[in-house]
């Protein structure tokens, strides 16, 4: 069946009058009365030769067309009312989704969002946190932020901001910190990079303990658990200046040690957009001010 035949009207009734459940109802949403509700979806029933709903005294439900029919127009409407909406106010909006690590996203990003959106008012721009994983196809990403060494498999990296790597804990804790061996004491909060204290001893010039202490997947949580007297936590400093400056975390060595740093990543196969090069160009010029 050609498609561009089937009546517009007529798949808009039956998708409101399935998705709420009566013709009444949805009549009300398409400003229509019930019976041309009723009218549209049995002309769109003889088109198609199938029945769509099973008429009770108390109203209507789908049979097995109909719900197999639904969802299919409920993406399709979808999508065409979120193409639609980018042309708001006469403006075409073009849609970025940005990938970013979640402390990054909390300890830069975010509070430079409104710069961003004021001088390129015609991007929406999608965010999409994580711990350091994603998948550029699977979660439609134009552009991933993410901490490493900048060497990705098929994927262009550009550096953002250097981000050693320092121990923080709260200030109860740090009082009886006079020299790094003093943190052996203490439980080592730690991530899923299972190297990072025993680097960051070897720097301090200190034999690294046995590692003991919780694993987290996430820096802030793990600066969380440190705010809360759970125990020292090694995470980039650069990123939780807000809380040293407020005296909620403390950092109580100048040690750090670097193993790595956020880099802005993009497939070699994506082409890039207008929108995408406007934010490449913008974070690169933003991080290096900073």
């Amino acid at each position: 069946m050609n498609v561009s035949q089937l009546p517009l009207n007529a798949l808009r009734a039956f998708e409101a009058s399935a998705r709420l459940g009566s013709f009444t109802k949805a009549g009300l949403e398409l400003r229509v009365s019930q019976t041309a509700v009723s009218h549209q979806v049995k002309s769109l029933e003889a088109v198609l030769g199938i029945s769509l709903f099973d008429r009770l005294p108390r109203g209507v439900v789908l049979t097995d067309e109909g719900q197999t029919l639904l969802p299919v127009l409920n993406d399709a409407f979808n999508r065409m009312s979120a193409a639609l909406s980018r042309f708001e106010h006469g403006n075409f909006q073009e849609v970025l989704t940005i990938g970013v690590v979640s402390t990054f996203a909390n300890g830069w990003l975010i509070a430079r969002l409104k710069e961003f959106s004021q001088i390129y008012p015609d991007v929406d721009v999608r965010l999409k946190t994580n711990n350091n994983r994603a998948d550029f196809l699977e979660d439609g990403l134009d552009y991933f932020i993410r901490f490493g060494d900048g060497a990705w498999h098929s994927t262009n990296a550009i550096p953002l901001i250097e981000a050693p790597l320092s121990p923080i804990c709260a200030s109860d804790l740090a009082r009886d910190l006079k020299e790094p061996s003093d943190l052996k004491s203490l439980p080592l909060l730690r991530s899923y990079r299972h190297d990072e204290w025993s680097r960051w001893f070897q720097a301090a010039g200190v034999e690294p303990p046995a590692p003991r202490g919780w694993v987290f997947d996430s820096s802030i949580a793990m600066a969380g658990a440190a705010a809360q007297g759970v125990g020292v936590a090694l995470v980039p400093v650069a990123m939780f200046q807000e809380e040293l400056s407020s005296g909620q975390l403390v950092q109580p060595f100048p040690q750090s040690v670097s193993l790595g740093r956020y880099w802005l990543t993009w497939l070699k196969s994506r082409k890039e957009t207008g929108a995408m090069r406007q934010f490449r160009d913008w974070i690169a010029v933003s991080t290096s001010i900073d």
